[in-house]
């Protein structure tokens, strides 16, 4: 959805963007190419990706920062620069493209590598850590809460049972036999949920998730707009109730006839509050076909 995020902060005043997973800087060199008014700082805890937006922004020269962190550094790193506020953000949420193709990093269920899918390879548990150590129970409750999986204790029973487990392609082939044929049918590959909810519980992802939208939602300046894209329902719940708190809508409506002033909420929704991706998008990039953006404004101090 790059120009649904290059129009949604069209409209901002002058100033600092933070694009919170900057990735390969897609997003970031098209707002700095369409919007000669902001300058853009890039967060990404994977040093491949670090490495990559720093070549493709070097040429708008101090217009451009990218800092390796994961994104719930972004107020130290915002202290760090003297930044003390932004006229946007953005975050686009789960896996990029480049992990997920690089079987060696261990993301995906049709390459064969490693059980890694740490988005910072220098630290934290691996996948082998979470599929090889976690009790039958606890992977049960991570498949069903990150990846909706239906079969969750089956996949959960086979996992414990084929211990240990090496590689992303012996993980996938066991459960795809845990689930039962006429569900394998439907839903794309059957190991595409596992895969998801490993991933997340390896990279922490929803834990700080939230925290972090509480961060830029308070260095936002006036004026400025905040846009995620998501991919899950666990990533869309955190954001839709974080942007529904602040602009209001989790407070009581005053009582008919009373004269009480309602304090006017300091952010609103941009409407539309959801926004998905064009047909046209999806047949080109069918990897954004789960893609939802939400946007929200300060509008006042």
């Amino acid at each position: 959805m790059l120009d649904e995020i290059v129009e949604t902060l069209d409209p901002v005043p002058a100033g600092w963007v933070v694009d919170a997973t900057v990735g390969g800087a897609g997003h970031s060199a098209a707002l700095l190419q369409a919007h000669p008014h902001l300058s853009v700082l890039g967060l990404d805890r994977d040093p491949r990706a670090v490495s990559a937006a720093r070549a493709r922004l070097e040429s708008f020269g101090d217009r451009a920062e990218v800092r390796r962190t994961r994104f719930d550094g972004l107020d130290a790193t915002l202290d760090e620069l003297g930044i003390a506020e932004i006229v946007g953000f953005l975050f686009d949420l789960g896996v990029s493209s480049p992990q997920l193709d690089e079987g060696g990093r261990g993301f995906s269920y049709r390459h064969d590598g490693p059980l890694d899918m740490r988005m910072d390879p220098d630290s934290g548990p691996t996948a082998g850590d979470v599929v090889n150590g976690y009790p039958e129970r606890d992977l049960a409750r991570l498949l069903t809460q990150y990846g909706d999986e239906r079969f969750a204790d089956r996949v959960a029973r086979a996992v414990v049972e084929a211990r240990p487990i090496h590689s992303t392609a012996e993980l996938a082939e066991l459960v795809r036999s845990a689930i039962p044929a006429p569900a394998r049918r439907r839903g794309g590959h059957p190991a595409k949920r596992s895969f998801q909810a490993i991933r997340i519980e390896v990279n922490q992802e929803l834990q700080v998730l939230g925290p972090t939208l509480d961060q830029a939602l308070g260095r936002l300046a006036r004026g400025g707009r905040g846009a995620v894209l998501t991919y899950h329902s666990g990533e869309d719940r955190i954001v839709k109730q974080r942007f529904r708190t602040a602009s209001g809508g989790d407070r009581p409506t005053p009582p008919r006839g009373l004269p009480v002033e309602v304090e006017k909420a300091p952010f609103a929704l941009v409407r539309p509050a959801t926004r998905s991706p064009s047909q046209t998008e999806v047949d080109t990039n069918p990897r954004a076909t789960s893609a939802r953006l939400r946007v929200i404004e300060r509008v006042a101090s």
